[in-house]
């Protein structure tokens, strides 16, 4: 299989709203990349259905892999893997690991999903845990920086947060093309003395590797100040901040619009500043920081929210595409070879 030719599977019954948003998304993609061929897992009279809304029976860049069984959105990931052998979920990740699909897209249950590529993918060599990593905006234009843990383990040993550390850095560099990516510890403090002594410890192992540009520690009002460009952290700290920041996002954005429509004066100033507002909430749209990316896996698995949009759902498969153009699972094993060679040295 060449990167000429990308093939995606797609959980088409993941996620919220599922194949309203899943078939909508998968349409706007293959008209866009015509590279593109996607596997949709999922029952396919449903399926179907959606398709012939769009006046699609059949498509050159579709194919319908049917399925029985779909994992809810509230179900325990243990029950799910034992159980949903024919789900949707399943089925996509099943392709991925036979080599029929290049990259799983899903929107449904991250546990299980984290469950059943862990089960069904494995893990790269040097890799203890996989890890949930997403791209972030900071107050840099066109500049993002990339966060990890955002859910996948709720609490991290040293030597995993080490492993993160690496494996972000590849990202950065992959993705984004950042030469030496800056590498930092969220933690309570920026000095060497504060944080646990897990903390103080993946510092010590991240600063004595010399594959890794570490910066230090930062606190979370320096997510998005562009101090780094790769922020490690377990993934209860790191989905309790992510939740924090998009709920603050959403509060300014309420208290603004309110402000702006209550009075006289501000509808006007309102009205002159639209273009430019426009600009800055769009910028600020979660929908194109759509994609986490379930790393450190021998396979290409990456998460959408659960709620997104068809534009949101699209934009994770572009995540995935350019994953696959950039061969991530490979470089993150050169990187952790690398890497562990120098822990090696440095011990």
């Amino acid at each position: 299989m060449t990167l000429n030719s990308l093939t995606i599977a797609l959980d088409v019954m993941g996620g919220d709203k599922g194949p309203h948003i899943t078939i909508n998304a998968a349409i706007l993609a293959i008209n866009k990349e015509p590279r593109l061929h996607l596997f949709l897992c999922g029952d396919k009279s449903i399926i179907t259905k959606y398709l012939l809304e769009h006046h699609i029976r059949e498509h050159p860049q579709l194919t319908i892999i049917p399925t029985t069984e779909t994992v809810a959105m509230d179900e325990k990931p243990s029950s799910a893997l034992r159980n949903k052998r024919d789900s949707s979920m399943r089925k996509a990740l099943d392709l991925v690991e036979q080599g029929k699909a290049q990259a799983c897209v899903s929107a449904g249950n991250t546990g299980a999903l984290f469950a059943m590529a862990y089960c069904v993918l494995k893990t790269l060599p040097g890799v203890e845990r996989p890890a949930l990593i997403s791209a972030l905006p900071t107050h840099k234009e066109n500049k993002n920086v990339f966060m990890l843990d955002l859910g996948a383990n709720v609490f991290c040993e040293a030597n995993i947060l080490y492993q993160f550390g690496l494996m972000g850095s590849v990202i950065a560099e992959q993705v984004d093309g950042i030469t030496k990516p800056r590498v930092a510890l969220l933690n309570m403090g920026e000095e060497d003395i504060k944080g646990s002594d897990h903390i103080k410890l993946a510092a010590t192992k991240l600063s004595a590797n010399k594959y890794i540009n570490y910066v230090g520690f930062i606190e979370g009002n320096d997510i998005f100040t562009n101090k780094t460009d790769v922020i490690v952290c377990d993934g209860f700290v790191g989905n309790v901040a992510l939740k924090t920041c998009e709920g603050v996002a959403q509060l300014v954005y309420r208290k603004l619009d309110r402000f702006l429509s209550e009075h006289f004066f501000a509808r006007i100033i309102g009205k002159m500043l639209a273009p430019a507002l426009k600009k800055l909430f769009k910028s600020m749209n979660p929908d194109q920081y759509n994609g986490a990316s379930l790393i450190g896996l021998r396979g290409i698995v990456v998460k959408s929210h659960g709620n997104a949009s068809a534009k949101a759902f699209e934009a994770a498969i572009f995540e995935a595409i350019k994953e696959v153009e950039q061969q991530v699972p490979e470089k993150i094993t050169i990187a952790l070879e690398q890497g562990l060679i120098e822990e090696t040295h440095t011990e």
